[in-house]
């Protein structure tokens, strides 16, 4: 069993990274979290976007 951690700035760009990896690795997913965080920094609000994956790694 293997992880793979993505985080972007943009739900877009996370979609775009997870879609990749699924793409090019075909990997065997058997579970995916995700989560979303956000601060403030100055007057600026700032968004993180994560995902985990669990999967299988193709032998």
């Amino acid at each position: 069993m293997k992880v793979k951690i993505f985080d972007e700035s943009h739900e877009a760009d996370l979609e775009e990274d997870i879609n990749n990896f699924i793409k090019e690795e075909g990997p065997d997913i058997i579970d995916i979290k995700y989560s979303i965080s956000n601060s403030i920094y100055s007057e600026e609000q700032l968004y993180c976007f994560s995902a985990l994956i669990i999967y299988k790694e193709e032998k």
